[in-house]
């Protein structure tokens, strides 16, 4: 592996252990056993770093849920993959990191708004039209105005003010928060499947 990309991986891992803003170039060449010199060779500034380590994050997870999202059998089980795989990426990355993004990182703060708002909005859209084309999801559903609705979820979810860490654990704001939306667009025929992967039981 070229030096650069260890650079990127390293600093990366680091990032979502610790954060953005507690992260020095100190502790990344010390991370990598080799001296600030060497990295600044590579990078001019720890901004470059930061939007190094996001553009490959995203590249990376761009891939992983496509190809994961091509195994769903339905509209519905497409959002609870999803759901699982989003838990499963931001399991490991400590609260506050977009707050710290946003703060401080504008660049890197920007190429995660161009992604949100482009690709992860495009799913998002995807997947209500094939909901309502499978019958699973209300026919009336305005998909522009709740494909947008639910980006906003996403950004609510690691909201740190809205829902501190130390009071909230993220995965039960998740299934919270995500498994209302789901309900609030299912159909009848929807909401029976949806309750069928939650393993619930409901009088009629």
């Amino acid at each position: 592996m070229e030096i650069k990309d260890r650079i990127i991986q390293s600093a990366g891992a680091l990032f979502g252990q610790r954060g953005l803003k507690s992260v020095s170039m100190d502790d990344i060449a010390t991370h990598l056993s080799m001296s600030k010199k060497t990295l600044y060779k590579w990078f001019e500034n720890k901004d470059q770093i930061v939007q190094a380590s996001l553009e490959l994050y995203l590249t990376t997870k761009q891939c992983d849920g496509q190809q994961l999202l091509n195994k769903a059998a339905n509209a519905i089980d497409e959002f609870f993959i999803m759901l699982d795989w989003m838990r499963s990426q931001f399991a490991d990355i400590v609260p506050g990191i977009f707050y710290d993004m946003q703060k401080y990182y504008p660049s890197a703060w920007q190429l995660w708004l161009d992604y949100k708002n482009t690709f992860v909005l495009a799913q998002i859209k995807a997947n209500l039209e094939r909901g309502i084309a499978e019958g699973l999801y209300r026919p009336e559903l305005d998909v522009e105005v709740i494909a947008r609705m639910r980006l906003a979820l996403i950004e609510l979810l690691l909201n740190a003010e809205v829902y501190p860490p130390r009071q909230f654990k993220q995965q039960r704001v998740q299934t919270c928060i995500l498994e209302h939306f789901m309900l609030g667009i299912a159909s009848l025929k929807g909401h029976k499947l949806i309750n069928e992967y939650r393993h619930v039981t409901e009088e009629e």
